[in-house]
C-alpha cells in the first residue's frame, strides 16, 4: 500500500509539474470559452428561445440562467474527458522514457503500478475539472442566472465525479495500446478536437440528422452530456414554472419542446431516455472500459 502511495503521489506531483501536459489539459476547456464567446453562445440562445411559443416574452434572468447553463455542462462534459486523456499521457511517457521498466526491475508489481496510473490520473483530473466547476459556479452567479440549491450542486458534483471515472477508465484503457509519444499526443489530439462533437457538448444532438442522432446514442458520453444538462438546467426550468412561466395550460408542452431542443430529453430511436437510464450507461460502459484495462494489463504483464 505504501508503494502505491508513493508511485500515485509521483505520478500526480509529475503531472502538475510538467507545464506543457498541464496546459495542454487546458486547451479544451479554453477553446470552449472562445467558441462560446464568439457563436456558441448565440446558438445556446436560438436553440432555447426558437422553441418557446411565438410571442413570449422569457424573463432575461431564466436565459441568463438556461445559456449560462449550457455552457457549464458542455465545458464540465467534455473537460471530464480531455482532462482525463492529457493526465493519462504520462503513463506513454514512462513507457518511452523507460521509467516504467526500471519501476518493474524494483521490487514493484504490475499491477500496483497499472492502478498507480489510474488512481494518479483520476486524481489529477478531478483536481482540475473541480476547479472548473467552481468556476463555472462563479460565472453563473455573476451572470445573475444562479438557481441552484444544495441537491442541484450535490448532483452537479457527483455527474463530474462519474464522468471523471469513466474518462479516467476510457483513457486508460485506450493508453494501454500506445507506445510512443507520437501516438499518444495523436490520439489526445483527436479526443480533444472531436470529442464535444461526439457528446453532444458543443452542439446540440437536436441540431443534427436523424440518423447522426441515433448513432450518437451508441457513445456513452452522450449520456454524460445529458446528465449534466438536466442537472444544471433543472433549476432554471423549476424557477420558469415557480414564476407561472408559462402558464400551467400549455407549460409541459412547452418545457418539453425547450429541454428537447438543448438535450435535456434524449431520444434512443424514439424511446425517451430516463435519468436512472442515463446513470446505468455510464456505470456501466466506466465499468466495461475498467475491466477491458485490467484484462489489457494482465496479458501484457504475462508477456514480459
Amino acid at each position: 500500500m505504501k508503494t502505491l502511495f508513493a508511485i500515485t503521489k509521483r505520478n500526480v506531483k509529475v503531472f502538475f509539474k510538467d507545464k506543457g501536459m498541464f496546459f495542454t489539459s487546458l486547451i479544451t476547456p479554453i477553446i470552449l470559452l472562445v467558441l462560446y464567446a464568439t457563436f456558441l453562445a448565440k446558438v445556446y440562445r436560438d436553440s432555447f428561445t426558437t422553441n418557446a411559443p411565438e410571442g413570449f416574452d422569457i424573463p432575461q434572468k431564466i436565459v441568463s440562467g438556461i445559456v449560462s447553463g449550457e455552457l457549464f455542462s458542455s465545458l464540465l462534459a467534455v473537460s471530464c474527458v480531455t482532462v482525463a486523456f492529457c493526465s493519462n499521457m504520462l503513463t506513454v511517457q514512462d513507457k518511452t522514457s523507460g521509467a516504467r521498466n526500471d519501476f518493474l526491475v524494483s521490487p514493484v508489481r504490475s499491477s500496483t503500478l497499472s492502478v498507480s496510473y489510474f488512481l494518479s490520473t483520476f486524481i489529477s483530473t478531478i483536481i482540475v475539472t473541480l476547479v472548473a466547476t467552481a468556476a463555472c459556479f462563479i460565472y453563473i452567479a455573476a451572470q445573475g442566472g444562479w438557481f441552484f440549491g444544495v441537491k442541484d450542486v450535490l448532483l452537479i458534483l457527483s455527474d463530474v465525479i462519474l464522468l471523471t471515472l469513466f474518462g479516467t477508465a476510457l483513457s486508460s484503457f485506450v493508453n494501454g495500446f500506445i507506445s510512443t509519444s507520437g501516438q499518444g499526443q495523436g490520439v489526445g489530439t483527436i479526443v480533444s478536437a472531436g470529442y464535444g462533437f461526439l457528446c453532444g457538448a458543443y452542439m446540440p444532438i437536436a441540431s443534427f440528422g436523424k440518423g447522426l442522432q441515433n448513432a450518437m446514442m451508441f457513445l456513452p458520453g452522450t449520456y454524460g452530456t445529458s446528465l449534466l444538462r438536466n442537472h444544471t438546467l433543472d433549476a432554471a426550468f423549476n424557477e420558469m414554472a415557480a414564476l407561472n412561466f408559462p402558464s400551467a395550460e400549455i407549460r409541459d408542452g412547452v418545457l418539453k419542446g425547450m429541454k428537447d431542443g438543448i438535450d435535456c430529453n434524449i431520444y434512443f430511436f424514439d424511446t425517451k431516455v430516463e435519468l436512472w437510464v442515463m446513470y446505468l450507461v455510464l456505470i456501466g460502459a466506466t465499468l466495461l472500459f475498467l475491466g477491458a484495462y485490467v484484462l489489457v494489463n494482465a496479458i501484457q504483464a504475462k508477456r514480459k
